[in-house]
C-alpha cells in the first residue's frame, strides 16, 4: 500500500452532508447519523429536506422499538440532524455525498456549485451507479477530491459499498472514502470507474444467459430459475430477480453498460425483457413482469407463475460406467456407489458416464447433443451432493432409453430433474463460465483485485461464490474450453474467451505440459 493510501476516515466529530433525499439519500444519512456524524440534509425542492429528516426520525424511533438502537442514541442522532434550505449551509462539511437523479448535466452543476461553497479538504462523493465518475469531476477546478461512493438500496442493511476512482480522482481521496465507509460499518471494496463498477459489470452474464435460453426456447423461465436456486446455488433466479428490481430498471442498467462499453456483444441486452418494458410489464411494482403477482403494489405479494418442469419418475440404472475423469463433477462416482448403482471406471477417454443402453450422460462442455450419436448433457452445480434439482439436455435424436435412464439415474441421487432443450453450455455451466470471463477481464484490466471482486459479487448480488473462486474450483481450462466451444457453435462474439482467460487457460497447459 502507498503512503498516500494510509489515509484515515473521516472523524465522527466531522459534518456529512447529503444531497437528494430519495430513497438512498435517506438511507446514506441514516448509515451517517447511525456513525455519530452531524448530518445535513439538502434538496432542491422546498420542504424535502425537513420531509426527509421526519421520516428518518421515524425510522430511528423504529429501530429503537426493534432493540437495533437505544433511545440515547436515537436522541443524539436526532439532535445532529440538521435539514438544509441553501447550499451554502453545508460550507461546513468534510463530506458531500450526492443521490440526485442520474442525468450527467443535473450532477455536473451541482458538483460545480458545490467547489464554491465547501472547504478545500472537503471530499466529494456521487451515489452514481450508471454514470461516469470521471465525466461527473470532468467539470471540476479539482476533480481530484471526486470519487464515487456506491452504496446499495437498503443503504442502511446492505454492507457493500463500491468506491470508485475517476480518471483525476488522488490516491488520497479514494483511500479517505474507503477508510470512512469501512468506519461506518460498511464492506468497502475498491475498483476503477468502468462501466457499471464491479458489481453491475461482472453480474450481465446472470441475466443475460438465463434470457438468452428462454429466447432459444431451451426452457421456460420458472424452470430456467429453479435450476439456477436449487442446483446453481444463487439465491434467486434472474426471471424473479429483475421482476423485483423491476424490469425496466434492470433493463435500463443493462443497456447502459453495453452502449458505455460501445455496444460489444458481450454486453447484448435481450429482446424478451425489452418487450416486457414496451409492455409496460415491469414486475412485482406492475403486477406482472415474467411472472404475474397478487394483491400488486404490496410488499408481501406472492408470484404467481408455473412450476417448474419435473421429469416423472424413472427407473435408475442398476450399473453404469464412468469414463475418464469427471472433473467438477467427480463426486458423482461416490454418490452413485452409495446409492447401490455398480460403478466400474475406466481412466481413458471421457469424460462421461456410459448407460446401459450405450447412451452417454456428459458434464456440459459448451456442445451440443445433437452433435453425438446418443448424448445427455447434464449442468453443472454449485455442489452435487447438496443440489436437490439437476437439468438435463438432449436433442430431438437422443434416444429415449438413454434420457430415461439419465432421469432415473439422478432421481435415484435424491434429484428433481428438469429435462431442457438441446442448449449448448446448458444453464449453471454457461452462466458460471461467463461470471467467471467477465471477473477475469476486470482483474486484467485493472478494475479491481481479484479479492474485491469476489466479495463485492457475494455482497452486492449475493453469489454463492465469488467467480475468482469458483474459477479455481473449477480449474483454469474449464470455462476456457466450454466458451470456446459456446463461441463455436455461437460466432457472434459474446461467447469469445477473454485474453485474460485464454492467457490463464494456456499458463495452465503449460505448467501441466499438455
Amino acid at each position: 500500500m502507498t503512503e498516500t493510501a494510509s489515509a484515515s476516515a473521516i472523524a465522527p466529530s466531522r459534518t456529512v452532508a447529503v444531497v437528494g433525499t430519495g430513497t438512498m439519500g435517506r438511507g446514506i444519512a441514516q448509515v451517517a447519523l447511525v456513525a455519530g456524524h452531524r448530518v445535513r440534509l439538502y434538496d432542491a425542492v422546498p420542504g424535502r429536506a425537513r420531509e426527509a429528516a421526519d421520516a428518518l426520525a421515524g425510522r430511528l424511533d423504529r429501530l429503537v422499538e426493534k432493540g437495533r438502537l437505544d433511545a440515547a442514541g436515537r436522541d443524539g442522532a436526532l439532535a445532529r440532524l440538521h435539514p438544509a434550505e441553501r447550499l451554502d449551509e453545508l460550507a461546513d462539511a468534510a463530506l458531500v455525498v450526492e443521490a440526485v437523479l442520474e442525468q450527467l448535466p443535473v450532477k455536473q452543476e451541482l458538483f460545480g456549485a458545490l467547489e464554491s461553497v465547501v472547504g478545500e479538504d472537503c471530499l466529494l462523493a456521487t451515489n452514481t451507479s450508471s454514470l461516469s465518475v470521471t465525466a461527473i469531476a470532468g467539470a471540476l477546478r479539482h476533480p481530484g477530491r471526486f470519487v464515487g461512493l456506491h452504496f446499495f438500496n437498503p443503504a442502511p442493511l446492505l454492507p457493500l459499498v463500491e468506491v470508485v476512482s475517476g480518471f483525476a480522482t488522488d490516491e488520497a481521496a479514494a483511500a479517505r472514502a474507503y477508510e470512512t465507509a469501512k468506519a461506518w460499518g460498511k464492506t468497502p471494496v475498491r475498483c476503477t470507474d468502468t462501466p457499471g463498477f464491479i458489481v453491475n459489470r461482472i453480474a450481465r452474464p446472470f441475466y443475460a444467459e438465463a434470457f438468452a435460453v428462454y429466447e432459444e426456447r431451451g426452457a421456460d423461465a420458472a424452470t430456467i430459475d429453479a435450476v439456477l436456486r436449487e442446483c446453481g446455488g444463487f439465491r434467486m433466479g434472474p426471471f424473479e430477480l429483475t421482476d423485483l428490481i423491476g424490469q425496466d430498471v434492470n433493463e435500463a442498467v443493462t443497456r447502459s453498460v453495453w452502449e458505455s462499453f460501445f455496444q460489444s456483444p458481450k454486453f447484448t441486452p435481450s429482446l424478451a425483457q425489452r418487450r416486457l418494458v414496451e409492455s409496460g410489464l415491469h414486475g412485482r411494482k406492475s403486477g406482472r413482469g415474467w411472472f404475474g403477482y397478487e394483491d400488486s403494489g404490496t410488499p408481501s405479494k406472492e408470484a404467481v407463475r408455473p412450476e417448474p418442469h419435473t421429469a416423472p419418475p424413472a427407473e435408475a440404472p442398476a450399473a453404469v460406467t464412468v469414463v475418464g475423469d469427471l472433473g467438477p463433477a467427480r463426486e458423482l462416482v461416490a454418490m452413485m456407489t452409495e446409492a447401490g448403482i455398480d460403478v466400474k471406471t475406466v481412466n481413458e477417454g471421457g469424460p462421461y458416464i456410459e448407460l446401459p443402453g450405450d447412451g452417454q450422460l456428459v458434464p456440459a462442455d459448451g456442445k451440443t447433443s445433437v452433435e453425438f450419436a446418443d448424448v445427455v448433457y447434464f449442468d453443472l452445480a454449485l455442489d452435487y451432493r447438496g443440489a436437490t434439482r439437476i437439468a438435463l439436455s438432449a436433442s430431438e435424436d437422443t434416444s429415449e432409453r438413454a434420457v430415461t435412464e439419465a432421469v432415473g439415474l439422478f432421481q435415484k441421487l435424491g434429484k428433481e430433474v428438469s429435462v431442457i432443450g438441446d442448449v449448448p453450455g446448458m444453464i449453471v455451466a454457461r452462466t458460471v463460465a461467463m461470471l467467471v470471463d467477465f471477473a477475469a477481464d476486470a482483474v486484467a484490466k485493472g478494475v479491481a483485485s481479484p479479492e474485491d471482486i469476489d466479495t463485492a459479487m457475494r455482497l452486492g448480488v449475493n453469489y454463492p461464490l465469488g467467480p475468482v473462486e469458483w474459477n479455481l474450483r473449477l480449474g483454469q481450462d474449464w470455462a476456457y474450453d466450454l466458451l470456446s466451444a459456446l463461441h463455436e457453435r455461437c460466432p457472434t462474439g459474446r461467447y469469445a474467451p477473454s485474453l485474460a482467460l485464454y492467457r490463464q487457460a494456456y499458463a495452465g497447459d503449460e505448467e501441466t505440459g499438455s
